[in-house]
């Protein structure tokens, strides 16, 4: 099987090869860096979320179109997997020879208004921070363009970002830091089995992409065939918290492609010092410094490099997505406003929802609390949109 696949594919098999080893080597020669240690955890994830197909629109479409909710569940035991993982790491401070803080924003207008705009643009774009890497990474032209206008999106929010930030705003709220963990732990567990048993109830799609059965299971499947969506979930929630001990933060996305959209800014002559937002020591820095010298750059190209193999190895890369003039159009819109909106609420489905829960930050329930609305109105625009096409 494997001599079948390399045959094939020698070409592309071997310049990723070449190509992952050669950053990898150049992120290892970076002095008191860990950046190649998290590249190959990006790595991971890019493979994970392909192989698992692991989308959290897709998730949500299928609960609003048959009341499928098996991507939701899945992402609930990977929430309550997460959580148990971050506690001891969180509770203790650091790891290894730094420290350590979870993912913890206030609790806003800005917020509400920014995952109420990202869930539209989500629906719309057909993927979301993660999905855009790795279905760009499986050959979809489409998803190449809303990651661009994405970047575009971010960057502009941060330009508005102070001035949202002068709506009404409460301090962040941890559970962990208000009752302790030895109470926030159980309790936030309790509430994710309260909704897994809800959601369980409400399904009405088939249960075979949740658990791996025995006889299914097999090396081969594990490397060339795709993954249930449980296992997917599992194996993310052990990377996020390979990331924590890593890094000492949790997983993030959005924050490299608004610096993404500064440098192409800066290109075309924007002065950074303009910007109350990037006129700060870190910002200012990021800007001037390579984009290989930046975690989360390195993390989400990593992570489009790991869909790209595993959809090589498995036969499954295409270049596919259609690019007629209302699918740009629409591509555009929805990345925009996904990179508007993940400013706006400190990240987006990976940062504030999956990092903020797993780190009981009462921010990260809310920005799923109001990303649902929006995720509900994007998928009604996108049927009116299918809908015209179609006739």
């Amino acid at each position: 099987m494997l001599k079948e696949i390399i045959k094939k594919n020698y070409l592309l098999v071997l310049l990723l090869t070449v190509g992952i080893t050669l950053v990898w080597f150049t992120l290892h020669q970076q002095a008191e860096s860990s950046n190649s240690t998290l590249f190959l955890i990006s790595l991971a994830m890019g493979v994970t979320l392909f192989k698992g197909m692991f989308g959290f629109t897709g998730a949500y479409k299928k609960a609003f179109e048959s009341r499928d909710m098996n991507g939701i569940l899945a992402q609930i035991v990977m929430l309550a997997l997460a959580t148990m993982l971050f506690a001891p790491i969180l509770a203790q401070g650091y790891a290894f020879d730094h420290g350590v803080v979870g993912a913890v924003a206030p609790i806003s207008v800005a917020l509400v208004i920014g995952a109420f705009v990202f869930g539209i643009g989500m629906q719309m774009g057909g993927s979301c921070a993660s999905g855009s890497l790795f279905i760009a990474g499986g050959g979809n032209r489409r998803t190449v363009v809303v990651l661009l206008f994405f970047c575009i999106g971010a960057f502009v929010g941060s330009l508005h970002l102070s001035q949202w930030q002068t709506l009404p705003s409460n301090p962040p709220i941890s559970l962990a830091d208000t009752y302790g963990w030895e109470i926030a732990l159980p309790l936030q567990l309790a509430v994710l089995a309260a909704l897994y048993f809800i959601f369980t109830l409400i399904h009405r799609g088939s249960d075979r992409t949740l658990w791996w059965r025995a006889k299914e299971f097999s090396v081969k499947q594990l490397v060339f065939g795709s993954w249930p969506l449980m296992l997917s979930g599992a194996v993310l929630a052990i990377l996020n918290w390979l990331t924590l001990l890593v890094s000492g933060h949790p997983w993030s996305i959005t924050w490299a492609f608004s610096l993404w959209g500064a440098k192409l800014a800066s290109f075309f002559g924007w002065q950074a010092t303009s910007s109350p937002f990037w006129n700060r020591e870190f910002q200012l820095n990021a800007l001037q410094q390579p984009i290989w010298q930046d975690e989360t750059s390195i993390m989400n190209i990593g992570l489009f490099l790991g869909a790209l193999l595993a959809a090589t190895l498995a036969k499954k890369f295409k270049i596919s997505g259609h690019l007629d003039i209302k699918a740009l159009t629409t591509a555009a819109i929805a990345g925009l406003l996904m990179g508007y909106g993940a400013r706006l609420a400190y990240g987006c489905n990976i940062g504030a929802y999956f990092g903020g829960i797993s780190s009981t930050s009462l921010h990260g329930w809310l920005w799923i609390v109001c990303a649902i609305p929006g995720f509900w109105l994007g998928f009604k625009v996108n049927q009116m949109i299918n809908n015209n096409k179609n006739g």
